[in-house]
């Protein structure tokens, strides 16, 4: 539905006569969130790069801002509207400027966030990417259009091939989405709402993207979907997974890791619900897919993660942790934690932090309770005092430091191989990177060589340790895949 303009069916059919911007051709995007907003970003600058804009990196260049927003928390949401208010300079300083919001706020708010920001001239929702350049040309004819509905279509998925101009986060390193949406309705959770329910992407153009990506230097594949592990269930359980073109997710990491070049496989963000035997075993079967998993908890207690709606157990959770150590004893887990919501008592408080340790998780993201619109913990009595949730936020993350110096200490004489990103914090010749692991590991590199660059994979050993990172020596340059198993002796060997 269009503000200003009834636009019904595919706006890119609607206005495929209008106008191409003529002066309209830089592009600037500001994204929060999760990765599936980055991910959303990337799609967005390649569609962008195929209608001929140039992206900038500096926004007082840009002709055209995007803001890709997130829902997830009050305080993400808050700041859209902050930004907005600012960007009515930004927008008057050059008449022309085209300024338009996305992402997970604008599916949930739609036409509201238009009408209540006179100088916003489109908004998205997260099914509506691919229209984007439809609405810009209809936006240069001074239409202000909001598109929010919901698609069940397949097409929704349908991108072109990366432009030749378009380089993503790293060289060698790419975001896949698998699936979308979630059917699970957790009570404090926004996402069936702004994403919409579960719907997989058939194989063989999941396949048959990552032999592109593998074509043009991709080694590491990151599978993205909210509930990433749900990816085919509905068909597996129904049998019919042959007619719709879908697998299991484990079936599906089996084939990808058959890709010719693809070395690394990880994936983001699972359910415990969705954790089966396949799946458990493919972390020992499948050597590109790497010691780490992201397995969100929530709470580590019963009662509270009841009412979380999260269908699973403290023992349930416990249970899965120690299978990925059984069949990978090297496995690092990292997890996502809720403190303060509605109802939790000191104990289950205590509790959570008892799991914390027995999980012995490397890292955590750990938040305070948001109230979100439309879920049913809006209901749910024994609201929790901000000071004291702020309060349990500290003792929880001192523990976690805690937890992840003793994770980290413990990889001192390790050699293991990390994917370089670029420049640490500290500059100064130290880069960073990312080892199969997923720790972040700052390492001096020789200055002014070529074959050090972002993308690139060297063979590390672990001097130091620090709460937040590794500190490694460079050993020597590789171009070997990932190898599992005992990685340290595997090196030993190759080095």
């Amino acid at each position: 539905m269009g503000v200003g303009l009834d636009i019904q069916g595919d706006v890119a059919e609607a206005v495929a006569q209008a106008a191409t911007p003529n002066a309209l051709c830089r592009f600037a995007i500001r994204t929060y969130g999760c990765q599936m907003n980055v991910h959303d970003t990337e799609k967005l600058t390649n569609l962008l790069l195929h209608e001929g804009y140039s992206p900038v990196a500096d926004e007082e260049q840009a002709d055209l801002l995007v803001i890709n927003t997130c829902s997830i928390r009050e305080k993400a949401e808050n700041q859209l509207y902050s930004d907005l208010g600012k960007l009515r300079e930004w927008k008057a300083r050059q008449p022309g400027r085209i300024l338009g919001v996305g992402g997970c706020v604008a599916q949930q708010e739609g036409q509201t966030v238009l009408r209540r920001f006179k100088h916003l001239d489109f908004l998205f929702g997260t099914h509506n990417l691919r229209v984007v350049p439809a609405m810009l040309r209809a936006a240069a004819q001074g239409e202000r259009l909001s598109r929010t509905e919901e698609t069940r279509s397949l097409k929704r998925f349908d991108f072109p091939e990366r432009h030749p101009a378009y380089t993503g986060l790293q060289p060698s390193r790419a975001y896949l989405t698998v699936m979308e949406g979630c059917d699970m309705f957790c009570s404090y959770c926004i996402v069936p709402k702004t994403r919409g329910r579960e719907i997989s992407r058939p194989a063989e153009s999941i396949l048959a993207e990552a032999r592109h990506l593998a074509e043009q230097g991709i080694e590491e594949l990151i599978l993205l979907g909210q509930t990433v592990n749900a990816y085919g269930r509905h068909d597996v359980k129904r049998g019919r997974t042959e007619s719709v073109g879908t697998m299991s997710f484990a079936a599906l990491l089996g084939r990808l890791a058959e890709i010719p070049g693809i070395n690394q496989l990880r994936y983001t963000s699972p359910h415990p619900l969705f954790f089966d035997d396949e799946l458990i075993e493919a972390h020992r079967d499948i050597e590109a897919l790497c010691p780490h998993v992201h397995l969100p908890l929530q709470s580590g207690s019963d009662s509270i993660l009841e009412s979380m709606k999260r269908r699973y157990s403290v023992r349930d959770y416990l249970e899965i942790v120690t299978n990925l150590r059984r069949v990978r004893p090297d496995i690092n887990i990292s997890t996502d934690v809720i403190v303060g919501f509605p109802g939790e008592q000191e104990d289950d408080f205590e509790a959570t932090l008892a799991v914390m340790r027995e999980a012995a998780f490397v890292d955590s993201f750990s938040f305070k309770y948001s109230e979100r619109p439309d879920t049913t913990a809006l209901d749910l009595s024994g609201a929790v005092a901000p000071s004291v949730m702020q309060e349990r936020l500290e003792r929880l993350q001192d523990v976690q430091r805690e937890l992840t110096l003793r994770a980290h200490g413990s990889r001192i004489g390790d050699e293991t191989l990390v994917r370089l990103e670029g420049e640490s914090r500290k500059g100064q010749g130290q880069w960073r990177g990312r080892d199969p692991y997923h720790r972040v590991v700052n390492l001096d590199v020789p200055a002014n060589n070529e074959i050090y660059a972002p993308g690139t994979r060297v063979a590390v050993e672990i001097v130091d340790a620090t709460p937040h990172s590794l500190i490694g020596e460079l050993k020597d340059r590789l171009n070997t895949g990932y190898l599992a198993g005992n990685l340290a002796q595997e090196l030993l060997t190759i080095v």
